[in-house]
């Protein structure tokens, strides 16, 4: 049976959804259709979201897997996850105008793998295989980058100099499995050296601080997210971690399960970094309608970041407004100025 209504509460989890790069990325594919008109082809997902994809789509932009697929002489448009350097000659071999979306915080990790590489060191690369951020990272120096993906990798890596490694991160990656990863490495490798500045990005740490907060006292975590959402899959287990007794993922509130109610007295809801607020509100109001309307805000660290939009489409903006300034300082002088005659 569910828990008495006036016991029941929903911890909410601050800081959650959107951060600054899915919040660049998904801003330049809507600017870029404005400017340029649809269709404006995408390679990949965007950002790791059911729902803002289908969004995207409806207003015109084509996602498409590899750059081949888009037409010659259009635009795409490279997701927040990065790509490799092939990639970029590929799309300029056929003629694309590319607008390059991929978060900051990702092509910093980029330049790192260049400048180690440069150096001849090995990088060992910490990362999940398969994911779009490790497979455009590791472009960056193929002959260099040895993937890791989790602690018992460790083992079977073979490098050519123990002296000379470094080690960097999947941005997206569970902060405590990272650093259990990096443990083992340095056990197994002395002259590991770190990175410069911790490779995961600000706001899957804040959003891992967040949920062990909330998991902590939560009969059942809700995380919105995709399953194919790196940092919203780690939420789930970080939540489990925590102590929440049961943690699931969902794209929307219809996929919640009343049967994960039974009993539950605290829900935690939070949300990963490519999800929009309006799916959280929904998971809240699907919540509240079952007696969960009781909301606490928990809130761990406050985020003001905030990222330029890629300087192609900057460019075609400010280009845009000058020419309408010009226009308008015309017409106001057409106006103002005397007849002939």
């Amino acid at each position: 049976m569910t828990a008495p209504t006036a016991e029941r509460r929903v911890l909410l989890a601050a800081p959650r959804g959107y951060c600054a790069g899915v919040d660049r990325a998904v801003i330049t594919v809507e600017k870029a259709l404005e400017q340029y008109g649809a269709p404006v082809y995408v390679r990949k997902q965007i950002v790791h979201n059911k729902y803002v994809v289908q969004t995207l789509e409806k207003k015109g932009a084509i996602f498409v897997d590899e750059t081949e697929e888009v037409p010659e002489g259009s635009i795409v448009i490279f997701s927040a996850h990065g790509v490799a350097p092939a990639v970029h000659e590929e799309a300029s071999q056929r003629r694309l105008a590319s607008i390059d979306a991929t978060c900051p915080l990702v092509t910093k990790v980029h330049k790192e793998a260049k400048r180690f590489a440069g150096e001849d060191y090995d990088i060992l690369l910490i990362g999940h295989e398969g994911h779009e951020e490790v497979i455009g990272t590791m472009g960056e120096a193929p002959e260099r980058i040895h993937l890791v993906d989790g602690p018992d990798d460790v083992a079977n890596l073979q490098v050519r100099d123990e002296n000379k490694l470094v080690w960097l991160s999947q941005t997206t990656l569970s902060v405590d499995e990272t650093m259990e990863t990096v443990d083992r490495l340095q056990e197994r490798f002395p002259a590991l050296v770190s990175p410069p500045s911790d490779d995961i990005c600000y706001a899957t740490q804040n959003r891992q601080v967040a949920v062990k907060q909330i998991g902590a006292d939560a009969d059942l975590v809700i995380v919105v997210g995709s399953k194919n959402s790196s940092n919203s899959k780690r939420l789930v287990e970080v939540a489990l971690q925590a102590g929440a007794k049961a943690s699931h993922l969902v794209d929307f509130a219809d996929e919640i399960d009343e049967a994960w109610l039974e009993g539950v007295t605290t829900v935690g809801v939070t949300s990963g970094a490519s999800v929009p607020e309006i799916l959280v509100e929904g998971v809240l109001e699907w919540l509240a309608e079952r007696g969960y309307g009781d909301v606490e805000v928990v809130t761990s660290a406050q985020e003001s970041i905030q990222f330029s939009l890629p300087k192609e489409l900057r460019r075609d903006l400010r280009a845009e407004a000058a020419e309408a300034a010009e226009a308008a300082a015309e017409k106001t002088f057409s106006r103002e100025s005397p007849s002939e005659g």
